[in-house]
């Protein structure tokens, strides 16, 4: 159920009753619960063109509207404001639908074909913190949209490829000489300081390496097999961390940087006949007047280095190319770090003049801030160094252990283990979600793991506190009656919410932004619990039609937040 779009329906059909076509219908949810649910702001705007006053105008549209199944009551207010007040009897009946609906009254979208290329590690090294975001934001977006129906394929575009290989692969050579390639390469972070250290020091192996990254890019048959095992261990390096965080990508999803070697050079010959590209001091260089700097210099995009080198622009641009062409992506979206806004920008308008994709696709740059600690800085080690992933989440399970062994409960050794692993992972994983991705966010191991705020702690807890409700009462949720009568102000508010669902997903998945979501899953275990206090369920002399009323709205409840979470790749729980 969408009720912003029922309202905006129903406004539209009145407006076209009163001879009004094609005007605006601006329908928003109301600031303040005494001025309804939901106002519609449109009588402003059509004074001019009725030559009447607004509030005459929101007279009218109120007497001409049919909301009568809807709303209890429509009032003008202030210079043409219309407030809608929601009807109890249709919130409990829309409830009632939404609870025996597997979806929870949600409807698919139209399906589209939906590119989303994310994590994208550097397979030269571990993951280490900078991959969190790409990899949460980007694996949430992707539930969302195919929650909706849409056809998602995702894109890990792996660094995999480039001349910090050859360094890498004359190290493994000689290392292959006494252990296996999974032994030598068990720590990529002090494989890889091993191989600079020689590289910058020893006599020689400077020189060994740009040969490997010669017969690398020649297509040597020896060396692609030792990169073809250096690549196999990195990626179950990754593998490992993408359990670890519960996300959906496997190796299926890697389309690394190698796979676009063979289109590079038709891109700059494309390029080059059409005069896109042009020759500077013996590069390959896109002018871009249309990103000039103050003097009316144009950006300078370099597509090919002077020593016939390819760049990441040239690898971007045959991924646009291909996305579009071959996986018809009816939208494209990428998720790195702010940094890299000014790169997309290049290569969309690029790639749009060189024909690479069609108007009508979409190429959208998510761009999101960057994890800092608490001195605001970037967040790294005490030594300064970067901070493993996968060492990170193993301290967050640690820590959510230690503080749920400190709190009273009757979990075993096993059940404690698999209940720190959720809310340890999903502490860590909200914390970051929450965020408006745009913004920059400190890490904070206190915040994270409280059982009180926004944090996923709290919610996993509202979602436990449901299901004990449940096991009290004696009664299954799967089997109980669904018989929803709204009275109590605090029912209501809590309804309003859930049937706000659907507009919720929708500005997900039309923007990127899970942090949307987290604050809508935080209100609604917020007003379960003022619910909860407001309207008791299990005292002596609680009417029965009173009492499955209220276990139907809460099991509602435990649904979204369990739907909910799930789209955010955070586990829930039946007991803390």
């Amino acid at each position: 159920m969408n009720i912003h779009a029922l309202l905006v329906n129903r406004f539209t059909e009145a407006l076209q009753e009163m001879g009004v076509e094609n005007a605006p219908v601006p329908v928003s949810r109301s600031a303040r619960p005494e001025f309804g649910e939901y106002q519609f702001n449109g009588a402003m705007a059509l004074a001019k063109q009725l030559k009447q006053k607004p509030r005459d105008i929101a007279e009218k549209i109120v007497e001409t509207v049919k909301l009568d199944d809807i709303a209890s009551k429509l009032e003008v207010a202030g210079p043409g404001f219309i407030n809608v007040h929601l009807n109890d009897e249709w919130l409990s009946n829309q409830c009632e639908l939404s609870l025996t609906d597997p979806r929870l009254g949600i409807a698919k979208s139209k399906e589209q074909n939906i590119v989303v290329d994310y994590s994208s590690p550097n397979l030269a090294k571990e993951m280490h913190v900078g991959h969190l975001r790409t990899t949460i934001i980007g694996d949430a977006v992707v539930k969302v949209l195919e929650f909706l129906g849409h056809n998602v394929i995702r894109q890990n575009h792996m660094g995999d490829w480039g001349t910090q290989f050859g360094m890498l692969l004359a190290h493994l050579s000689d290392k292959l000489q006494d252990e296996v390639a999974e032994t030598a390469l068990s720590d990529l972070e002090d494989f890889y300081r091993e191989a600079k250290v020689r590289f910058d020091e020893e006599e020689g192996f400077a020189d060994r390496a740009r040969e490997y990254v010669v017969k690398l890019q020649g297509g040597d048959a020896q060396c692609l097999a030792l990169w073809e095992k250096f690549i196999d261990v990195s990626i179950a390096h990754s593998e490992e961390v993408y359990d670890k965080l519960n996300v959906s990508l496997t190796r299926k999803d890697i389309m690394g940087e190698s796979a676009y070697n063979e289109d590079l050079a038709n891109v700059i010959s494309d390029l080059r006949e059409k005069g896109i590209a042009v020759e500077d001091q013996g590069a390959q260089v896109v002018f871009i007047p249309e990103l000039a700097d103050k003097e009316g210099n144009p950006a300078v995009y370099i597509v090919q280095k002077s020593g016939g080198g390819y760049l990441y622009a040239t690898t971007d641009l045959a991924a646009m190319r291909y996305r579009s062409g071959k996986l018809n992506a009816d939208r494209t979206l990428i998720l790195t770090d702010a940094r890299q806004a000014l790169h997309f920008k290049q290569t969309e308008i690029v790639g749009r003049k060189a024909g690479f994709m069609k108007e009508e696709q979409t190429y959208e740059h998510c761009p999101f801030g960057m994890m800092l600690g608490s001195d605001g800085k970037p967040f790294k080690t005490r030594t300064g160094g970067t901070v493993k992933l996968v060492e990170l989440l193993d301290e967050a399970v640690e820590r959510a252990g230690k503080l749920i062994a400190e709190r009273d409960n009757d979990l075993s050794e096993d059940e404690l283990k698999e209940v720190a692993r959720k809310v340890g992972i999903g502490a860590v994983k909200y914390a970051d979600l929450s965020k408006n991705r745009t913004t920059d966010y400190m890490f904070n191991w206190d915040s994270m793991l409280s059982f009180e705020g926004n944090t996923a702690p709290y919610l996993q807890y509202a979602y436990t506190r449901v299901k004990s409700l449940f096991r009290k009462a004696g009664v299954e949720m799967a089997t109980m009656p669904v018989d929803i009568n709204i009275a109590e102000k605090q029912e209501h508010a809590l309804a309003v919410l859930l049937m706000q669902f659907e507009e919720v997903i929708g500005m997900v998945s039309r923007e990127a932004t899970p942090h949307v979501l987290c604050t809508y899953l935080y209100d609604v275990a917020s007003a379960f619990m003022t619910f909860y206090e407001a309207c008791p369920m299990l005292k002596d002399g609680i009417e029965p039609a009173i009492r499955d009323s209220r276990l139907a709205l809460s099991a509602l409840v435990a649904k979204t937040l369990e739907q909910g979470l799930t789209l955010l790749g955070i586990e829930t729980l039946e007991k803390m």
